[in-house]
């Protein structure tokens, strides 16, 4: 597994080295240096190979974290020890400085000593980590605390400690979506996706079991497993959504996922990403862009562009910006808007047009004309994409919260007593159509 794990500066210098395995020597700590921090080219690849050492690093504004060893490990899994490290030193002091390492290098070599044991990853969870590592270092222990630790080094909860208490109990679920969308300009959708993330706040008492359930139809290829799940959405009474792929968080049952397509979990405390899905089918597109663009001899281009909103009157999109691209030879752009504000900006070669609000069903148009300087250059105007920037208060996949259950047996309350809030936010992704 992982050899050794050291922290440079901006450089070179060694600000934290903690050497695990007996292979790996001080030369690496120079190897590295000399190969990667002080590259004549910059180097793009986060793996690097320097005599038969793999170097696995990342950067935070100007510090790089590099794990060193000389075995065939598993890539993905040293990068999710090094973002999570980094996940751990910036909720115990902030931002990762090298003043804050220096400040903080006792608490970091403590950190390491309880998150790897002999180069394998251990418990990375910040929320225990904290009940016995505080950043005033090590304190002597009540027995009480001390039976704490054992509980959360050893139990199967380790990102939740006992005893949690609040005075009024609320769960708070944001379904956040990116649509990304690429779109030809007779309006033929060639590509659509969509990435959406479920973040959780919870502020529970006790240890509580929570259920949660929405209207999908989730497509997961496995051996042995056939058919499709149609009960959720049935159940509902709304169209179901096929969900292609999906993560969770490490508190989900995934057994229990697996047989009843409910995720069940007992929840962190505070603010956690509950899960990650993608979807391809059947997306609620919120804009069509309609865009014409007409060539008036060789020193005019005139443009139209049309937006229309794809979602209920009842509801209004905001920070909606579309960027229009205009030639290299502009000299020149007059612009008429019907709404919100438009805007020639030649450092970046484009029209850009912002609106603040605008509802459903509706539409709005922009008109320009483009004044073009004569050029020898025979080569035609590309034509790139006009790109556009939105936020909807809707899940643009069609996902819906069906069920959020609470529930708490030793302590006295029940899932009324609960109060809990949905958010939908659907944002721009790649979001663009051909002109």
């Amino acid at each position: 597994m992982i050899g050794g794990l050291f922290i440079y500066n901006h450089k070179g210098e060694v600000l934290i080295s903690r050497v695990y395995r007996d292979d790996i020597g001080r030369n690496a700590v120079d190897a590295f240096r000399v190969n990667v921090i002080h590259a004549r080219q910059q180097v793009r690849s986060p793996v690097t190979n320097i005599a038969r050492t793999s170097f696995f690093h990342v950067k935070r504004s100007n510090i790089w974290l590099a794990a060193v060893t000389k075995q065939n490990v598993n890539a993905a899994m040293v990068f999710e020890f090094l973002y999570k490290m980094c996940d751990v030193m910036t909720a115990y002091f902030g931002k990762i400085s090298e003043e804050n390492i220096k400040n903080n290098f006792v608490l970091i070599y403590e950190l390491l000593d309880e998150i790897l044991d002999f180069g394998y990853p251990q418990n990375s969870e910040t929320g225990a980590l904290k009940t016995f590592i505080t950043q005033q270092g090590i304190k002597s222990q009540t027995k009480e605390e001390q039976s704490q630790i054992t509980s959360q080094v050893t139990g199967q909860i380790g990102w939740r400690r006992e005893g949690i208490k609040y005075r009024r109990n609320e769960l708070f679920l944001d379904v956040l979506e990116s649509v990304n969308l690429l779109m030809s300009p007779q309006g033929q959708v060639l590509s659509a996706h969509v990435s959406g993330r479920v973040v959780m706040k919870s502020y529970l008492s006790g240890m509580p079991e929570c259920k949660f359930g929405m209207n999908d139809k989730i497509v997961i290829d496995k051996q042995g497993k056939g058919g499709s799940t149609d009960d959720a959405g049935k159940s509902s009474g709304k169209q179901s959504i096929a969900i292609d792929d999906c993560t969770f968080h490490q508190c989900v049952r995934l057994s229990k996922f697996d047989s009843e397509r409910s995720i069940s979990f007992i929840p962190p405390d505070g603010e956690y990403e509950l899960m990650r899905y993608r979807t391809t089918k059947d997306i609620i597109l919120p804009f069509r862009v309609i865009p014409l663009v007409r060539e008036v001899g060789r020193t005019k281009l005139e443009v139209k562009v049309v937006i229309k909103s794809n979602f209920k009157p009842s509801l209004l999109a905001q920070k909606i910006e579309v960027r229009i691209p205009t030639p290299l030879n502009t000299s020149g752009v007059q612009v008429i808007c019907m709404k919100g504000k438009a805007k020639y900006k030649a450092s970046e070669n484009a029209i850009v047009w912002k609106i603040k609000r605008m509802a459903g069903m509706k539409e709005s148009q922009i008109s320009a004309e483009i004044e073009l300087l004569p050029t020898n250059d025979k080569k035609k105007w590309a034509r790139p994409p006009i790109s556009m920037n939105f936020e909807v208060p809707f899940a643009p996949s069609g996902l819906k919260v069906r069920y959020l259950k609470v529930f708490e047996p030793k302590l006295n309350y029940s899932d009324h007593d609960v109060i809990k809030w949905v958010r939908y936010i659907g944002r721009s992704g790649i979001y663009e159509t051909r002109c």
